[in-house]
């Protein structure tokens, strides 16, 4: 068991004892998701006292209610996709699979639990205190507590972090009712299969989502306002993976509004664009995430929050206040966990005086976890040549790929966008972005040229294993030298 091993790892702990008895620490943190938990274990393996302070369970949305069970249930999803398709390699069955709701959940619920232990146990280790209940601060860097048992307690410390995370957005004139219109929260839970479901929103989650419900039977529309799906990623990503969802059924409608809808005994039918209209069983709301900062700073903080309720920080990550810092969700930056560890240990080290640089926010990897798979990390074609490089651009699609055709995954492409020096000749690597079989684990590579400011040439000597889907950066990367293999 994960919690087994974590325990095992932490038995010669140098840290002292559990801080729960004490009112004052070295760093005090409001919310235990990724960002927090992540300031919490960094900060306890420097040597500083620390006091979480989390309302549900540490681990936060990503570990409960965002990341870790939407993989899950895509992850069913894909299982159920190649039973479906074991005849096409020489695999007969007896009878057409099914997928069964209530073990899917259960595997969602038991893995959630077991990475929730392992957590726990790793912060027990590290002598961190959690202290279960809501938190406001106040002036003088403390936290009033009120916690579950209804006690009441003040925390102060030398440094207080903000990390209370983010909610779904939802409409105006639209009320979720947890039944025909839902929030990500609630599909998470599904107990059925809807015969049919309206997604509204063409984001990283609204995909995600378009992607479960169509791989386990439910007939999709996917409304989106802007003109096109995945807005921040390169258009060649967005139109590749438009086309895929076309292909496959998904009816998908970009650049239009929702006028308006109406609740029946079916369901709900949804108003939209010029006098459209579509009646489905169940309305997903993938809007976006919005930062949770209601109730959690008494007015004579001086921490300043925006008109769309985002703490404002500095490129430290401190507030208006000092001593107070904010990171995770419920600051203006990518909301991504990986984004959320990374400022934990920012805030950290800054704390101790170490004075790490800024994070570089427009170069961080992004995985979407749709079918098929999207990532990318730096400029899109478009950014690099509004940002005034002269560009090179190569290609390599993924049905020219040998392990793609071996295991039925075509579509897709790995994308690399260079800047052009003077004569014309590929240098440092600006964007990566991929579409295809397990984008998200093929990034790395594209993630390291695209932060380490590589050229192609620093890739083209190097051998990449044949056959994987991973070689498909490195033909890329000797296409952009001027030659090539198998990039035209």
């Amino acid at each position: 068991m994960i919690d087994d091993i974590y325990s095992e790892t932490e038995k010669s702990s140098p840290y002292s004892e559990p801080y729960s008895n004490k009112t004052h620490v070295d760093l005090a943190i409001l919310g235990g998701g990724p960002a927090g938990y992540a300031a919490a274990l960094y900060g306890a393996s420097c040597g500083l006292s620390i006091a979480v302070v989390e309302r549900n369970k540490v681990g936060g949305t990503c570990l409960h209610q965002g990341c870790v069970p939407a993989k899950e249930l895509l992850e069913t999803a894909s299982i159920l996709r190649t039973c479906q398709s074991a005849d096409e390699f020489g695999v007969t069955t007896n009878s057409v699979p099914v997928l069964n709701m209530t073990t899917m959940q259960q595997r969602k619920s038991d893995v959630i639990e077991q990475l929730h232990k392992g957590l726990s146990g790793l912060m027990k280790g590290r002598h961190i205190s959690i202290v279960n209940g809501t938190g406001k601060l106040l002036p003088g860097k403390q936290l009033q507590i009120y916690t579950d048992t209804g006690e009441q307690r003040i925390i102060s410390a030398e440094n207080i972090v903000l990390a209370t995370g983010s909610a779904p957005r939802t409409l105006p004139n639209m009320e979720i009712n947890g039944n025909t219109i839902v929030t990500s929260d609630e599909v998470l839970n599904l107990d059925h299969i809807p015969t049919s479901a309206a997604v509204i929103g063409g984001g990283a989650i609204g995909c995600e989502f378009v992607s479960f419900l169509h791989d386990i039977g439910t007939q999709v529309t996917l409304l989106e306002a802007l003109p096109r799906l995945l807005a921040g990623c390169d258009v060649d990503i967005s139109n590749a993976l438009t086309r895929s969802f076309k292909k496959k059924g998904v009816k998908v409608h970009t650049g239009i509004q929702i006028t308006g809808h109406e609740i029946h005994e079916k369901g709900v039918t949804l108003f939209f664009g010029d006098n459209e209209s579509v009646s489905v069983e169940m309305v997903i709301v993938a809007i976006g995430r919005r930062p949770v900062t209601e109730g959690i700073l008494s007015a004579e903080t001086n921490v300043r929050v925006d008109e769309r309720g985002f703490i404002v920080v500095n490129d430290s990550l401190q507030t208006t206040a000092d001593g107070i810092w904010a990171i995770g969700d419920v600051i203006n930056t990518p909301q991504l966990a990986h984004v959320g560890f990374a400022e934990g240990i920012q805030v950290i080290k800054h704390i101790l005086g170490e004075n790490p640089p800024p994070l570089q926010y427009e170069k961080v990897p992004w995985g979407i976890y749709t079918h098929p798979e999207v990532a990318f990390a730096g400029m899109t074609e478009e950014q690099a040549k509004q940002s005034g490089y002269n560009v090179i651009v190569r290609k390599d699609p993924f049905g020219g790929n040998s392990r793609a055709r071996v295991i039925g995954e075509t579509d897709g492409m790995v994308k690399v966008i260079a800047e052009a020096d003077a004569d014309g000749h590929a240098g440092k690597i600006l964007g990566v972005h991929i579409i295809g079989p397990w984008a998200t684990e093929l990034l790395s590579p594209g993630y390291l040229a695209v932060n380490w400011e590589a050229t192609p040439d620093d890739f083209a000597g190097l051998i990449q294993p044949h056959p994987t889907l991973s070689e498909a950066f490195g033909e890329v990367a000797i296409a952009l030298t001027g030659r090539s293999l198998h990039v035209a």
